[in-house]
């Protein structure tokens, strides 16, 4: 018998999105390299050796953002401690409603993500960088 799944993933990003501050594309590209906003990049590591990242922005995959964000976990980074902005993006803005959300139920103030994510921010112009070209085997 398949899985009855009652509540879909657009369901949980549109409830997402209605609890955290959803920025513009270009809201997202003024605050690069300011000192009181922090860019979190929770893309996985490959989408990034593939893709390219932003300059500057701290890399956190999804899977770690709530035992990065609690300083009590013993994987917390103190850069979740910091008195900033943080300012969430993925892809294409999906997970990083769900990852602002999360980390604003933490308590992590004052949060945002970016609609239309990494991609919407290429598009704009936003600055990046290449992505790393890949190892040579040995």
């Amino acid at each position: 018998m398949p899985q009855n799944i009652t509540t879909s993933a657009k369901s949980l990003v549109e409830a997402a999105e209605r609890e955290v501050e959803t920025l513009s594309i270009e809201e997202a590209v003024k605050l690069h390299g300011r000192d009181d906003t922090v860019l979190v990049d929770i893309r996985d590591p490959r989408e990034l050796q593939r893709d390219g990242k932003v300059p500057g922005a701290f890399h956190c995959p999804r899977g770690m953002l709530e035992f990065w964000i609690d300083p009590a976990s013993p994987y917390h980074k103190p850069r979740f401690a910091e008195d900033k902005r943080f300012v969430f993006f993925c892809a294409g803005g999906l997970r990083s409603a769900l990852a602002a959300q999360a980390a604003q139920r933490m308590g992590l103030k004052p949060v945002a993500h970016i609609r239309g994510g990494f991609g919407a921010w290429k598009q704009a112009g936003g600055p990046v960088e290449a992505p790393e070209p890949p190892k040579p085997k040995t």
